[in-house]
């Protein structure tokens, strides 16, 4: 008779602030815990810096996982029409169904980063009998300060990315805001350009899918200053004069987003 194999604590991490201030809360907590890390290979330059830094943080491994197929190949399984927040094709193929075949038939318990000020967000829970997850954060109780203060005190601080983007995820997120856009632009032309190949124009139909909802990148660069200018006075109306204090607040507004991808 086999013995049965023992409960396995994993944490994934996103590259946001969440996910790494929960692995380093639970770091002395549960010492057996692994670490992973879903890479689309469409993942921003800072968001891969950072889950570096947190490797060397943690003294731990952090597990990489990856699709066997890219983000290409799954773009023409889905005859080239863009992921939406209706069609979230991009989660299943390149961060759940990693993450299944990790964890496999063992037991499990997943921990995610939801705060306790987030009553609205419920995560990924699986379906599979063999996942429990818990939410350490929401059950002592902290919240975003507390998580900006484990951070700063552990010393890696934030993602890098916070300085014009509200969340990780790929570089060309449909769940990005046109300011978002902005800063990809300006941050990493290169990734811009390539979010732009992407988008498409169906002459049978006349529909056109564009990452931004109304318009397409290229029409959303056109008029960059108008959407920082609205930005500007908005970030005024919330008595904000720093970019990344403003986007940081605006984390928790999106209740869709992906939170695999983002926490």
């Amino acid at each position: 008779m086999s013995e049965r194999k023992p409960v396995r604590h994993l944490l994934g991490l996103s590259g946001g602030k969440d996910s790494a201030a929960l692995a380093i809360y639970m770091r002395d907590k549960v010492p057996e815990m692994e670490y992973f890390f879903t890479d689309t290979g469409a993942e921003l330059p800072e968001t891969l810096a950072f889950v570096d830094l947190l490797e060397d943080l943690l003294g731990k491994e952090i597990v990489r996982l990856n699709s066997s197929k890219g983000f290409d190949h799954y773009l023409k399984l889905h005859a080239n029409y863009l992921p939406s927040a209706q069609q979230r094709w991009c989660t299943i193929n390149l961060k759940l169904k990693p993450f299944e075949q990790f964890v496999g038939e063992d037991e499990i318990i997943s921990y995610v980063g939801i705060r306790a000020d987030e009553p609205h967000r419920e995560g990924y829970i699986s379906t599979k009998p063999n996942i429990k997850t818990r939410f350490p954060f929401r059950e002592d109780g902290l919240v975003r300060d507390d998580i900006i203060r484990i951070l700063e005190e552990s010393g890696i601080g934030l993602p890098k990315y916070y300085n014009w983007r509200s969340r990780s995820g790929c570089y060309f997120c449909f769940y990005q805001r046109k300011i978002e856009w902005v800063g990809l632009y300006e941050s990493h032309p290169d990734l811009f350009e390539k979010a732009k190949e992407f988008e498409k124009f169906d002459e049978k139909t006349g529909k056109r899918y564009t990452w931004s909802q109304g318009e397409s990148l290229d029409e959303l660069i056109s008029r960059k200053d108008e959407i920082k200018q609205k930005f500007s006075i908005e970030n005024k109306k919330k008595n904000q004069n720093n970019l990344m204090n403003v986007l940081l607040d605006d984390d928790d507004d999106d209740g869709e987003a992906c939170l695999i991808c983002m926490k």
